[in-house]
């Protein structure tokens, strides 16, 4: 019998959760993502040593301040890390605005045209990226211009069926529902284990699967941020997956059935439609405080990546 991860590739459209380009020759993908923890764990890695060299020599000749040229240099090798990725996978590179503007829809907005101008420098046609945007409501906005605009998104942190219903609404290309993060929070506040049935992340992901197929809508979901090889096989048949290297490895050694339990044709549940303005949003994000707390520890987390990436770069000027 094929590995589960063959079978899982019959049924869903593998994604790499990881910046490494040895695991992405070795599992060979369809799409990999990249945010600030992978890259700043990826230009730790020899191969990107160059990379890297070459950002800071490039950030050096730039005027103006240093702490602007550190961000800059920063926002190069987040490009530079995907032109690389790009070259190994036959889909889409996702690629981060940075968190800091999570909360404000312009600048996300000028980011995001930076970012796919800098992939055009490079050679990598807007057809190969896709803007990660936090799902914050400032957010969303900035994905509904930048969709009009041709550049597609992809909406993280997404812990809630509101903001899965908001991104639709807004067109944005794909959202990714974190998985493991809202299992986190879950057995942090009950203090319990769970099956992978029950398993709220795995739950809500179905949720939003099954609000997406009823209605017709052509958003993707993307399921990230896995704790098991449970809950990816809980979500079998899922638009799309993004798994860590581990957990690939976990499939591809693993020669037992794997039903598909998700299918467009047949969603689990036929959810009511939800209307939803900014008021009706943050009252229902208001409304879940595992949504709250873990969106906000999300955009915590990647800022703080991303400012221990520009210290990197910031020892390597002064070096």
């Amino acid at each position: 019998m094929a590995s589960k991860l063959d079978q899982l590739r019959e049924m869903t459209v593998v994604v790499a959760d990881t910046g490494d380009i040895d695991a992405i020759k070795k599992f060979k993908p369809v799409d990999c993502t990249t945010n600030p923890s992978l890259v700043l764990k990826a230009i730790g890695l020899p191969v990107y040593e160059p990379i890297l060299a070459d950002a800071v020599a490039w950030g050096k000749k730039l005027g103006g301040s240093q702490e602007a040229a550190i961000k800059a240099v920063g926002d190069r090798l987040a490009v530079a890390v995907g032109t690389e990725l790009s070259k190994l996978v036959s889909g889409r590179v996702s690629t981060e605005v940075d968190a800091d503007l999570s909360f404000d829809t312009a600048a996300t907005i000028e980011k995001a045209r930076a970012i796919i101008a800098a992939y055009k420098a490079n050679g990598v046609d807007r057809e190969k990226i896709l803007i990660k945007v936090a799902g914050t409501w400032e957010g969303i906005r900035a994905s509904e211009v930048l969709q009009k605009e041709g550049i597609d998104t992809n909406m993280t942190l997404i812990f809630d069926i509101a903001q899965a219903v908001a991104c639709a609404d807004a067109k944005a290309f794909l959202i990714s529902p974190f998985v493991g993060r809202i299992l986190d929070w879950y057995v942090k506040a009950e203090g319990r284990t769970f099956t992978a049935e029950e398993d709220p992340g795995v739950v809500s992901v179905r949720g939003i699967y099954d609000y997406y197929k009823t209605h017709g809508i052509s958003t993707v979901v993307m399921a990230a941020s896995f704790r098991s090889l449970g809950e990816v096989e809980a979500l079998a048949g899922c638009d799309r997956l993004t798994i860590s290297p581990a957990l690939l490895d976990g499939l591809a050694a693993d020669q037992s059935a794997l039903p598909r339990l998700l299918s467009p044709e047949k969603p689990r549940s036929t959810p009511a439609t939800m209307n939803l303005d900014e008021k009706a949003f943050r009252w229902a994000m208001n409304q879940s405080p595992m949504a709250t707390e873990k969106l906000a520890e999300g955009i915590r987390l990647f800022a703080k990546d991303l400012g221990e990436l520009r210290k990197i770069v910031a020892k390597r000027f002064i070096a």
